[in-house]
């Protein structure tokens, strides 16, 4: 089939295809492994019939959520999909191959999403019955780690596989089909994000506000009816969120590099990039088998040493790949633009790689000084507890925003090294896809980290709710629990790597195809368009200097607007959970307030109505800031042009890379400091200064869990929808004057439906304002 649609795409021979046969064969057999690692899980012990009663409560709900989630998104992809074939393509092949995988994608997605979500609520309850028993603390740490593996490998392997078979089918073709492949999950998990995350924080909040500050009751009490949809909510948005984003990360960095690749290295640069992360299924294997804790050893410990070891190995092996697969010269490339290029492709890809697999060691140790209770920033947050709420969210910030300053240095330094690798643009933009394929071969024991800290913090509330299970056991699940603070924090910073990483590629792809659709129009012949290294398309059909466009005004409003758009979304998601929460707070307090059975145990609270007010105000929140992602860039293209168009593209990945890791860094720096109190430290558990930590937790919460993480996707799908619309912004460009009208018409039409959904987003109003039960906090 390849070769049909496209004058001139790459083909592969019998042995290209044979190496991406064994590609695919190594993603079903991290499928097998995972499948595996499910009946390892499910095979431990399920604790008493009390501890299985709430875990079914938590099953229950969070299956409930997703499958209403599930019916939201089924509206917003079918129209995306049939929009889809309104765009460019250079056959009918590519135009339904696009859209096809774009299905595939969203649903591969929300599939590992779904399975994170599934079986984190089967290990929470096994996890808290493995802290009951001999050895409680390696089996429990053995169970929780191996429940992330799975969901790593099916994240891995779905991912892979997917990738291979586009490239087998479509070969040459491959890169275009892809993208819709990468935007179908990129755009659900965004929304998984987003989604999980209003629930779990508005839940979360809540609680802590109501039971913690209020009550002076612990943050798992079976009186506080809020408990049950907060752990409902650590599934949901840590569990299914996170596994859909690092999903969406792997796919589209493959993407990136698939698209960037062919033009590089020609027909070695469709097979290298899937053979780096063949790599790292074997080594994510190693990794998850190795984690054990050794006596008188911290789990983070383990795992961190579990990370490094899958490291080493993935560099060496990849080393040795691209020298076995690659050629030494450019000259025996075959189907390469640049092969009168000097130097060695094979020495290239090997150091872009290592410095991919290097900056994900770097940004684990990072983020882990910032937000791992043993370190300074931590501690300080914690003595500022003794001075009140207000010090502790000063000192949270101001760690939230000195971290993003060396995140984003670090990050920088591996983009700007592997630029430096090559003087060919489309090489060194081949290179820093590489980096980011390098840093995806840990991407299976980045998801096992992510899913150890809410399977973690479930099985410490089942035990807490339950009360069936002694001193030690507790004690063992309080620390998991805080090891899981860290690893989650460690995860998010490197989710945010890779989205920089796929986002720079992506960018540079776009360039990409703004030549290539000039030449279509017939504004440039192919020779030309091999020059446009240091020329950009003006509007007018001239060749316009690099210089001219940086310091354009048009350019400088395309960046401008790039940057006002993450915090537009940030305040979105955050004034999401902050409504939710409201509510959850005058729901908790009512049912205080009304049953006074509750506080002595006599009457069980009603957790259902909690589940189903975080339930329905998350997914009422979906619309708005989906709707931003895409149409954003849509009106920036056609209401501004190319070159605005990739000024937004920069001037989001900008800012998108420093509010990410803060909000995440602060947020996990307020999380770890409390447990420090709640350790005995500053007064313990009641004491002011635990209160004062509570606070910060709370306004951490949606930093951390909700509004960081959604921005990685974010950036992603602003990316790939310019991708997409690049032919027709350049098409409209060059046209006649109906043509400009069309194009106006568009963009209008674009920026009428953001305006429309943030202002009904903004009238829903505050939950003090629409709640019922507003009287009882009047006391009446």
């Amino acid at each position: 089939m390849s070769g049909q649609f496209l004058p001139g795409a790459l083909e592969l021979s019998g042995g290209d295809r044979g190496i991406v046969v064994v590609v695919a064969v190594v993603a079903l057999a991290a499928l097998a492994v995972g499948y595996v690692l499910i009946k390892e899980v499910l095979a431990a012990g399920q604790g008493t019939p009390k501890m299985q009663d709430i875990a079914k409560a938590v099953q229950e709900g969070a299956a409930a959520y997703l499958k209403r989630q599930r019916n939201t998104l089924l509206i917003f992809g079918t129209v995306v999909f049939l929009l889809l074939f309104a765009l460019p393509a250079s056959g009918p092949g590519e135009l339904i191959g696009r859209s096809i995988f774009f299905v595939v994608g969203a649903g591969f997605s929300f599939s590992i999403g779904y399975l994170g979500m599934w079986l984190s609520t089967q290990a929470n309850l096994r996890v808290a019955a493995a802290s009951t028993e001999d050895n409680g603390r390696e089996k429990a740490m053995r169970v929780a780690f191996r429940t992330g593996g799975a969901v790593g490998m099916a994240t891995v392997g779905l991912g892979l596989f997917g990738a291979a078979i586009v490239v087998l089918v479509y070969a040459g073709h491959a890169p275009k089909v892809l993208e819709g492949f990468g935007f179908g999950a990129a755009l659900i998990a965004m929304f998984m994000r987003v989604g999980g995350g209003i629930f779990t924080k508005a839940a979360d909040v809540g609680a802590d506000l109501v039971g913690k500050v209020e009550q002076n009751i612990p943050e798992d009490d079976p009186r506080n009816a809020a408990t049950i949809a907060d752990n409902v909510g650590d599934n949901v948005g840590d569990c299914a969120g996170m596994a859909a984003d690092l999903f969406e990360s792997y796919a589209v960095t493959l993407v990136a590099a698939l698209i960037l690749g062919s033009a590089a290295f020609g027909g070695d640069g469709l097979l290298f990039p899937l053979i780096v992360p063949a790599i790292g299924v074997i080594t994510a294997m190693i990794g998850v088998y190795v984690t054990k804790v050794k006596p008188g050893e911290s789990g983070l410990a383990a795992i961190n040493r579990s990370f490094y070891i899958s490291a080493l190995i993935s560099a060496v092996l990849c080393t040795i790949a691209a020298f076995v697969f690659l050629p030494t010269k450019f000259s025996e490339l075959v189907g390469s633009t640049v092969s009168a290029e000097t130097g060695s492709p094979a020495l290239i890809a090997a150091i872009a790689v290592i410095i991919g697999i290097v900056l994900a060691g770097v940004i684990l140790w990072l983020t882990g000084y910032f937000t791992g209770t043993d370190h300074k920033p931590v501690k300080d947050v914690g003595k500022s507890s003794q001075t009140g709420a207000a010090t502790v969210i000063l000192s949270g910030i101001s760690v939230g925003f000195e971290s993003a300053v060396y995140t984003a240095l670090v990050i920088g330094a591996a983009v700007y090294g592997a630029f430096l690798l090559s003087g060919s643009i489309v090489v060194a933009l081949f290179a820093i896809a590489l980096a980011g394929c390098g840093l995806l071969t840990t991407v299976g024991v980045i998801v096992a980290m992510d899913t150890f800290g809410p399977v973690s913090d479930n099985a410490q509330g089942i035990a807490e709710m339950s009360g069936e299970v002694d001193e030690e056991g507790a004690k063992i699940l309080t620390d998991l629990d805080a090891v899981g603070n860290t690893t989650k924090a460690i995860t998010k910073g490197i989710a945010i790597a890779t989205a920089v990483l796929a986002a720079t590629a992506l960018f540079g792809s776009y360039i990409d195809a703004i030549k290539a659709a000039l030449v279509d129009a017939g504004e440039f012949t192919a020779e030309q368009a091999q020059r446009l290294g240091n020329l950009v398309f003006s509007g007018n059909g001239e060749e316009t200097s690099f210089a001219a466009l940086v310091f354009s005004p048009n350019t400088l409003v395309g960046i401008v607007i790039g940057a006002a758009v993450v915090f537009m979304f940030s305040g979105l998601a955050v004034n999401a959970v902050s409504r939710a929460a409201g509510a959850v707070v005058f729901e908790v307090r009512r049912q205080f307030h009304d049953n006074p059975g509750i506080m002595d145990g006599t009457v069980r609270p009603e957790y259902g109505r909690v589940v189903d007010i975080c339930t329905r105000d998350s997914l009422r929140e979906l619309a708005t800031p989906g709707l931003l992602a895409v149409l954003a860039p849509i009106a920036v293209g056609f209401g501004l042009g190319v070159g605005p168009l990739a000024g937004f593209l920069a001037g989001a990945i900008a800012t998108g890379t420093l509010m990410a890791v803060f909000l995440a860094n602060s947020g996990g720096a307020w999380d770890n400091a409390k447990k420090l109190v709640e350790d005995g430290h500053h007064g313990g558990k009641g004491s002011e200064a635990h209160a004062a930590t509570v606070i910060g937790d709370t306004v951490g919460d949606p930093f951390k869990d909700t509004a960081g993480p959604a921005i990685n996707p974010l950036i992603k799908v602003m990316n790939l929808v310019s991708l997409l619309i690049a032919p027709a912004v350049v098409g409209f460009s060059v046209g006649d004057g109906e043509s400009a009208g069309m194009r106006i018409t568009i963009a209008v039409i674009a920026t009428l439906l953001i305006i429309g959904a943030v202002v009904v987003s903004k009238r829903r109003g505050t939950a003090i304002a629409d709640n019922p039960a507003e009287k009882v906090s009047n006391g009446v």
